[in-house]
């Protein structure tokens, strides 16, 4: 009996403490791609990486709150990676291979991610202000996600997009994050369109996910309060 109530307090101390990391990181990731990047790519501040790093750094925190031990194994994947082509970045001379990296640990990063906040999201219990942030934080995941997926298409066929060139440059990030969240709105200005059929079904799934997203967000919400 007594082992059961510690049991208990145990997991509401948990529980308590798993929901602000969500707001935190909600924050740090929208100030990453809508303040720091488009900085970066105006050539106001020298270097994004400190930003990513701090945000990598609350992703961990979160996963490992989790307990899920798929999401910490990947996560520790993906940091990998992505130091690696930090690292490759200040070489002199470097090829596309730091793209390809980066791309592959936001990947695993976005569906870790995306898989952890879900489950806070939707869990039974009480709707609070860090959950509400958590359903946020969750769609900028999905947009991430499909940045790294762009990036992909793009490195592999030169050609997959019109108005923008997947190569390493300072306005890179800030461009596909503009046409990531563009499509996932579908708010999209039309400057940069698909032209590959691989890409083009791609956007056409991001289109579908963001306006299928806030219903379902919603329902599931109104259901669990």
């Amino acid at each position: 009996m007594v082992g059961q109530h510690v049991k208990e307090r145990l997991r509401r101390s948990r529980d308590r403490w798993r929901d602000p990391p969500l707001t935190v990181l909600t924050i740090l990731l929208a100030l990453l791609m809508f303040v720091i990047a488009p900085l970066h790519a105006a050539g106001i501040t020298e270097s994004q990486d400190l930003g990513l790093a701090v945000a990598l750094i609350v992703i961990g925190i979160l996963l490992f709150q989790s307990g899920i031990s798929t999401a910490i194994i990947v996560m520790l994947v993906a940091f990998g990676l992505a130091a690696t082509a930090t690292l490759l970045r200040l070489q002199p001379h470097h090829s596309t291979l730091d793209l390809y990296l980066d791309a592959s640990a936001w990947i695993l990063i976005g569906l870790a991610l995306s898989w952890v906040v879900a489950r806070a999201v939707f869990a039974p219990g009480r709707i609070t202000y860090h959950r509400i942030m958590g359903a946020i934080l969750l769609y900028l995941a999905i947009g991430l996600t499909f940045v790294a997926l762009y990036t992909f298409v793009g490195l592999l066929v030169p050609d997959a997009f019109s108005g923008m060139t997947v190569k390493d440059s300072a306005a890179f990030a800030s461009t596909m994050v503009y046409f990531s969240f563009g499509t996932l709105t579908t708010a999209g200005s039309g400057d940069i369109a698909p032209l590959h059929p691989i890409a083009r079904n791609l956007c056409n799934v991001q289109a579908m996910i963001g306006q299928l997203y806030p219903a379902t967000l919603l329902a599931g919400l109104v259901t669990l309060e």
